[in-house]
């Protein structure tokens, strides 16, 4: 046999295990044996051709072995291809299964396929989570604004996870909560004399309802006397009140301002009727004499009244102006 073909034979040998191992977990097959799971090469080798990840599979299921439970390939497998995260449902139902939570596969693996995170639902079921509220205000019936901090411990209640509201919404209903219970109050200082009264109340209003958590209690962390909104809101009033009083003698003077206009306008119409009618006077004159209507004699008479009429209007004038001097 000739050299070269006793290369290519060493190569082709070579490269068939290569192929061999790579595409054939062995290594993986051995820990698998060895931990008492039994699965056989050809499931293996089927789970390269779904292109599924053996050890994301084998792994999780020695780790359930291990810890009793009775799982099959096909369940993980299947969990995997819908896109599930395999490792940690083993670990929930390891962690449920220490703790004696009544977890089932199906229900664990539904938890973990609608987005939340099934572990951590099972450790908070074991060891409960303080939510803090962010600040909340209120204002009591006498005007005083409160601001209040509550704590909320919560359990995941498992059976609610699928469907059941998150944090948030606990959060929001604890604030309405406290919102309403400090609003209902006669004053600030009976909240602060027993802040233990809201969390007693707004705990009794049953907040779980419908979330994925049981309330455990509510505890009133701080609370602050903020403003006076009460005698902000006075204030603001009596200026809105001011700026329509203001308005309205604004308006008032304005209709006063155009009535006076509108009299001077009548006056001014009216002396320059006067002043035409008294210019018509002497023509009416001329014209009375021409046509004999008016004799020389009635034109001075009458000129002697007007002239006498001016003198004692005159004199009645210069009268009422001396009349204060002498009685002061």
């Amino acid at each position: 046999m000739e050299l070269w073909m006793i290369f290519a034979i060493i190569i082709g040998i070579i490269f068939f295990l290569w192929l061999f191992f790579t595409f054939i977990p062995i290594g993986l097959w051995i820990s698998a044996v060895a931990a008492n799971v039994k699965i056989r090469i050809g499931t293996l080798i089927g789970m390269k051709l779904r292109r599924v990840t053996p050890v994301r599979i084998v792994i999780p299921q020695i780790k359930a072995v291990k810890a009793g439970l009775d799982l099959s390939i096909n369940k993980l497998e299947a969990h995997y291809l819908a896109g599930g995260n395999v490792d940690r449902v083993v670990n929930a139902l390891i962690a449920a299964q220490r703790a004696q939570i009544n977890l089932e596969f199906e229900r664990a693996a539904a938890i973990d396929l609608a987005g939340r995170d099934v572990l951590e639902a099972v450790q908070m079921s074991v060891n409960p989570k303080v939510i803090e509220t962010p600040a909340i205000s209120a204002i009591a019936k006498n005007g005083i604004e409160l601001i209040a901090k509550a704590k909320v411990t919560v359990r995941a209640n498992i059976d609610r996870l699928i469907g059941g509201a998150g944090e948030l919404t606990v959060i929001a209903r604890v604030g309405e909560g406290v919102v309403s219970t400090i609003g209902s109050s006669e004053s600030h200082e009976a909240v602060l004399e027993n802040p233990d009264t809201i969390s007693r109340i707004v705990l009794e209003k049953g907040l779980e309802a419908g979330t994925a958590f049981e309330i455990l209690s509510i505890d009133i962390a701080d609370i602050d006397v903020g403003r006076n909104i009460g005698a902000q809101l006075q204030t603001d009033q009596a200026e809105a009140d001011k700026r329509i009083a203001q308005a309205k003698a604004e308006e008032r003077r304005a209709m006063a301002v155009a009535v006076e206009q509108e009299m001077r306008a009548s006056v001014q119409e009216m002396r320059a009727k006067v002043v035409e009618a008294e210019a018509e006077v002497p023509k009416a004159m001329a014209t009375a004499l021409r046509e004999g209507k008016l004799g020389v004699m009635d034109y001075y008479n009458m000129m002697n009244v007007i002239s006498d009429t001016q003198m004692r209007n005159s004199i009645a004038g210069s009268d009422e102006q001396k009349r204060p001097e002498h009685e002061g």
